[in-house]
Parts: structure tokens; sequence; C-alpha cells
């Protein structure tokens, strides 16, 4: 019989992340005290987001509303990274931006949690910026997909080509 895998990736569902982005921006527009403030939000290349405001308070609140809409549309906070406010000229800008791939030192990482404390059975390999994780049994699999799930990982994780 042939064995059993899967992929774990760390990919960002770009329709999903621009949903977040456009939710936030009409929530930004019509909000009272997001009035008369400039504030705005926008995609700054693929995967890279811009908050614009005439505060830095603004511009945090800014943020928050956007974290709270990525999570809304089922996305990990950790895909996303935001750095600090910066002034720029009479107003404060937010730069952030979603994070895709595994690492190879996040690959190194994972595949020796899975050697450690995942089934003897199963074995990891790096394939690019995926993991791929293979055995002859299906719940050795399932083993592993706990816990990956309940590892404190500062990545986001999907599992993909479930075979």
């Amino acid at each position: 019989m042939a064995d059993s895998s899967f992929d774990i990736v760390s990919k960002v569902d770009r329709q999903e992340a621009d949903n977040a982005l456009n939710q936030t921006a009409k929530e930004l527009a019509q909000r009272f005290d997001f009035k008369n403030t400039d504030t705005t939000i926008e995609w700054k290349g693929e995967l890279g987001v811009e908050i614009t405001s005439g505060t830095e308070e603004r511009a945090k609140a800014a943020l928050d509303v956007f974290k709270e809409k990525i999570i809304k549309r089922g996305m990990s906070l950790k895909s996303f990274e935001a750095q600090d406010p910066r002034a720029s000229g009479k107003e404060y800008k937010i730069s952030g931006e979603f994070k895709a791939g595994i690492s190879p030192e996040q690959a190194k990482k994972l595949g020796k949690l899975i050697r450690d404390e995942g089934p003897k059975g199963a074995k990891a390999q790096v394939i690019g910026d995926e993991l791929r994780i293979s055995s002859k049994s299906r719940d050795d699999l399932q083993e592993v997909q706990e816990l990956v799930r309940t590892a404190e990982l500062d990545f986001a994780t999907q599992f993909v080509n479930y075979r």
C-alpha cells in the first residue's frame, strides 16, 4: 500500500485579505470617530498594506479595525505583521505585510517537532516553501495535523494536498 501524505503550507488567501481591507476602508469612511481624520487603508504591492491618518491614535485604531476584519474573514493574525506608526510629514503611516511561505528555519523547527512528538511512522520532508508529511497510516497523519494545530508556532499553517 502506498504512503498517504499532505502538505503543510503558509499561504495568504489574497481574496479574503482584499475583502478584509475593503471592509475596513468602508468602515473607516462611515464611522463617526474617523470623520475628518483623513484615515485611509490601501494596498502597497502584492501583500503590503499601508494605513495613513492625521493622528497616531487614529492610525492605531484603524489597524485594530483591520485586524478585527482579518479575524472575521477566518484568517490568522500570525500571517499579518504591522510595523509601529511613523510620522510622515503631517500624517502618520503604519505599514504592514502579509507573510506567505514557510522559511527553511521554520520548516526545520516544524520537522523537529514532528520527529520528536509525532507518531513514529510519519516522515517530514521540505519541498520549496512547503513541508510534506507522509506515512503509511492515515491516523498518523491526523495525529500530526492535531500536533501542528496545537503547537505554539509563530506563523500560520494550512493543510493541503491530502492524498
